[in-house]
């Protein structure tokens, strides 16, 4: 077969999740992007997608995280995670030691964690953050949560739709201060 055979001009179809990972890994390792504020998230198609947090965005995400720590295992921000619908990176999120143990050396995780967290930016669309939770639990993830800032308050999904309350006991009050 000749070079030009194998060649591809174009990508002509979604990529799987390995070819995401390994995207992604390229990415991490490419000094380039060393120093790039925000999380680098990459579509089906191979686009890289930035997302620039705002202060408010960070200090949410951090108290969130230091609160998952209750539940034991591992909290988790800015976990990279290969699904079916594309490379995304939680805000927060949350594994088992269980988890922790089986996906220490992946990255990054073909499998979600239990809980994967997204924290709203008046940038997002609905249909974006749809799509993100379907991801994430199509992934394997038990629970996703979405948070939102203008609004100050917490949806919660799992594989029924959306709950009425999480089956994480984690204490949300005053997380939006």
């Amino acid at each position: 077969m000749k070079l030009m055979d194998k060649v591809q001009d174009v990508i002509k179809a979604p990529l799987s999740s390995e070819q995401l990972a390994m995207r992604y890994r390229d990415l991490c390792d490419d000094p380039c992007f060393a120093n790039v504020p925000g999380k680098i998230e990459i579509d089906v198609w191979g686009r890289m997608v930035m997302s620039p947090p705002g202060t408010y965005h960070a200090l949410v995400q951090g108290r969130l995280c230091h609160r998952l720590a209750v539940l034991g295992g591992e909290p988790l921000g800015e976990a990279a995670i290969a699904t079916a619908m594309g490379l995304f990176v939680t805000d927060a999120g949350w594994a088992s030691a269980e988890f922790i143990r089986l996906h220490r050396g992946e990255s990054p995780f073909m499998t979600a964690p239990e809980l994967c967290v997204e924290i709203a930016s008046p940038s997002n669309s609905a249909k974006e953050m749809e799509e993100k939770v379907a991801a994430y639990l199509g992934a394997g993830a038990q629970e996703v949560w979405i948070l939102y800032l203008q609004s100050k308050r917490c949806e919660f999904y799992g594989q029924q739709g959306l709950l009425q309350q999480s089956r994480f006991p984690v204490d949300l009050s005053d997380l939006f201060k």
